[in-house]
């Protein structure tokens, strides 16, 4: 495979290093996987995901789909800082190493998709603006990245109504990637086990829900 993305034009470039940079400004380890097929580039970012089973962070994606290449072919997983430009204006370079990520495993459905209601643009912006500085607050004095996840797993994980109960992170999400602007109507739609938030300018996706604690344990017979 080519070391570099082959765009269309300067614009699906641009976007695409956008894309990544704004994971990168949310998360320095963060990772960006590449679908590519039949001239479309699908780009998947895992904003937010759990580290361990234990962990009550939900899975949020963000997702954006560009035009490449026709000729592209791939699926793999880099480095959201791996990705930058090139002396030409419709390239952008790959890392030389893919990276693994858990949450890159299980890709959400291409089908069966129902639509589920709306959010607005101006909600998921206040509720974003909302757990930050609640992140922000509960945070104490030079805490250690495991009090760091733990308050952010609790904010952001956590249902929030004015979004249809989904966790407050995929307003989080919404806005740190740039994906709100204006008074948009964002329409929800739902797929077993996923629901997925549709913006102009991308898709976000929540895997779920997040349950805590431990489920009944069930007699499975002799």
């Amino acid at each position: 495979m080519s070391p570099r993305l082959l765009f269309p034009d300067a614009e699906a470039a641009a976007d695409a290093l956008t894309f990544a940079g704004r994971l990168a400004a949310v998360d320095t380890e963060g990772s960006v996987r590449l679908q590519g097929a039949s001239g479309v580039l699908v780009m998947t970012a895992g904003v937010l995901a759990p580290r361990g089973l234990l962990e009550a962070m939900p899975t949020v994606l963000a997702m954006r789909v560009l035009p490449v290449d026709p000729e592209l072919e791939c699926d793999l997983t880099v480095s959201a800082t791996g990705l930058t430009g090139t002396d030409s204006r419709t390239e952008v370079a790959l890392p030389e190493t893919a990276v693994r990520a858990a949450w890159a495993g299980v890709s959400p459905p291409r089908s069966g998709w129902t639509s589920a209601g709306s959010v607005g643009a101006a909600v998921l912006a206040a509720r974003a603006q909302w757990g930050m500085a609640a992140v922000a607050h509960d945070l104490p004095v030079d805490p250690g990245e495991d009090v760091v996840r733990a308050v952010r797993a609790k904010i952001w994980g956590e249902p929030d109504p004015d979004i249809a109960d989904l966790p407050r992170g995929v307003a989080f999400a919404a806005v740190s990637m740039g994906f709100v602007h204006g008074e948009e109507d964002a329409p929800l739609y739902s797929a077993p086990g996923w629901t997925r938030l549709s913006l102009d300018r991308g898709h976000i996706l929540v895997r779920g829900p997040v349950r805590s604690g431990l489920t009944q344990v069930r007699a499975t017979g002799r």
